[in-house]
């Protein structure tokens, strides 16, 4: 019996503190491709000096490049990865073992994500099952604006052992994902003719924080887990604000803001 191949997928940019430990732990595949999306530092040399095959590109959205790894792969099956996760030691032997003897055509890896440098064990993000090993020729990625997710057209199973998420670095990273993310997921709805109002955006942030902190146990993870609360509270209300103010009429020529009367 023919032994099955993998190929791991990387999409990056500006990634240098991170690529490296990436590449290194995705290592054990019979590729790793990275497709770089233009970078101003070292993430491709970082890339190719750990192992990688890295593909500079532009950049067509997080499913299309996604969608271009797949194609570039020659394994039989594909696995996707983010800059910001690491295949630990027990997941790596598990993928090893069912793309030999699989019972299904593409497995859920479960993601176990730090914030602010704390592993979070509850505020809804455990086990956090995220679709990401695929047998190639029939993996797909959806298109969205934010977190487009890989699809298959075939039956899908679950792996035990942890993707090792390391989602938010610090403050800084927390407020700048605020913002891109709260765009882009209002871009999303959008797109699918969902509207918003101010009232809705508020009250869409208090339940975003009830649901994490109560209903999710968030109060179990302890002050990160009210911290987390707060952020999910504020990223929802303005992925509702931005959606109300795009979908408000444009202000006429004559009547923009200070143009009155002096």
């Amino acid at each position: 019996m023919t032994k099955a191949t993998l190929s791991i997928i990387i999409a990056a940019k500006n990634e240098a503190r991170r690529i490296r430990s990436c590449v290194e732990s995705a290592a054990f595949a019979d590729e790793v491709l990275v497709l770089d999306s233009g970078s101003q530092d070292d993430t491709a040399a970082q890339a190719r000096s750990a192992g990688a095959t890295v593909h500079v590109t532009d950049w067509p959205g997080y499913g299309p490049q996604q969608q271009r790894g797949i194609q570039l792969a020659t394994g039989d099956w594909v696995l996707s990865l983010d800059a910001d996760e690491l295949i630990s030691v027990s997941l790596r032997d598990e993928i090893l073992s069912v793309i030999q003897k699989p019972d299904f055509d593409a497995y859920r890896l479960p993601r176990h994500s730090s914030f602010c440098g704390e592993f979070i064990e509850h505020s809804g993000w455990r086990p956090d099952y995220t679709l990401r090993l695929v047998r190639r020729d029939l993996a797909g990625f959806t298109d969205h604006f934010l977190h487009a997710h890989m699809t298959v057209d075939g039956s899908t199973g679950d792996l035990r052992s942890p993707l090792l998420h390391y989602s938010y670095m610090d403050l800084d990273d927390v407020l700048e994902k605020l913002s891109r993310y709260s765009k882009g997921a209002a871009l999303d709805l959008q797109a699918r003719n969902v509207s918003s109002t101010l009232t809705k955006a508020v009250l869409k942030g208090v339940w975003a924080f009830f649901r994490t902190y109560f209903l999710k146990l968030g109060f179990m993870d302890g002050r990160m887990g009210l911290v987390l609360a707060i952020y999910n509270s504020h990223t929802t209300y303005y992925k509702y604000l931005r959606l109300w103010i795009r979908g408000r009429p444009s202000i006429a020529h004559g009547d923009k803001p200070g143009a009155g009367p002096t």
